[in-house]
């Protein structure tokens, strides 16, 4: 990234936070000076005010820095754009002509995830996830899957206590962090994240995050599914085509998927 000189303080701070963003992890201030070529005391002054201004998580046990809430947050608005929606609709449709079923596009927002693209398929019936419609993401397959994609240090910035978990109604669903942390666990060992009649009763979903060119989830397919309808042992075959597509997508934005 080259950035005209003039305003110092400036430049320094889009160079740490384009650094991060290129990051697996957090990483040492120390790392930062060195890699940027920039004094020490400077980066530590300017990751304060990044921290407090949430854009960069400090991770106190490890003494890292990584990307903070809020720039994810603006990353989401980027996401939101006509660019993703455009590369999106004809690989949702693609998918929802291959498996009969409807699929949505959502990105992280904060805790929630927010719609951006629907597809339905014909005579399936509607859906709470509409177009520019916030649910969170602990209890959809769509924010699990983005989530179960994110450094540990990140899902814990975004849930630090109970109160983060957000509840709709008695609905199930993970109400603290060691149980978040055990599904998606099993999300990433299973390869796509389950959502089993936790949003609406009768409805299931299944999701794969699309990742960007940092390897990080700029959002997720999903397709969701009347659960009577279908066989369990077909749930595998729903998820490696939206795998599919979800990797076509990601190459679409310039994203490298993880599992290739």
């Amino acid at each position: 990234m080259t950035i005209e000189p003039g305003v110092p303080a400036a430049s320094a701070t889009l160079r740490i936070l384009s650094y991060l963003a290129a990051q697996s992890r957090p990483v040492p201030a120390a790392t930062l000076a060195s890699n940027l070529s920039l004094p020490r005391s400077s980066v530590y002054k300017l990751l304060g005010v990044l921290v407090d201004a949430g854009f960069v998580l400090h991770v106190a046990e490890t003494r890292r820095y990584g990307l903070g809430i809020a720039a994810f947050e603006l990353g989401s608005g980027f996401a939101r754009q006509e660019p993703l929606a455009r590369l999106g609709h004809p690989v949702l449709a693609l998918l929802v002509d291959r498996i009969a079923e409807s699929a949505h596009l959502a990105v992280p927002h904060g805790r929630d995830v927010l719609y951006l693209i629907e597809e339905r398929a014909p005579r399936r019936p509607a859906l709470v996830s509409d177009v520019g419609v916030r649910l969170p993401a602990h209890l959809t397959a769509s924010g699990l899957a983005m989530l179960a994609s994110m450094p540990a240090a990140q899902v814990r910035a975004l849930f630090p206590d109970e109160k983060a978990f957000a509840r709709r109604g008695d609905v199930r669903g993970p109400r603290s962090y060691a149980q978040l942390r055990r599904v998606l666990t099993e999300t990433r060992a299973r390869g796509f994240a389950i959502e089993d009649e936790t949003i609406t009763p009768g409805i299931a979903s299944i999701a794969v995050s699309v990742i960007d060119h940092a390897g990080w989830p700029a959002a997720a397919i999903a397709v969701t599914f009347d659960r009577a309808s279908r066989d369990p042992a077909d749930w595998n075959e729903l998820a490696e085509q939206t795998r599919r597509y979800a990797r076509e997508l990601s190459r679409r934005i310039g994203g490298h998927p993880a599992s290739e």
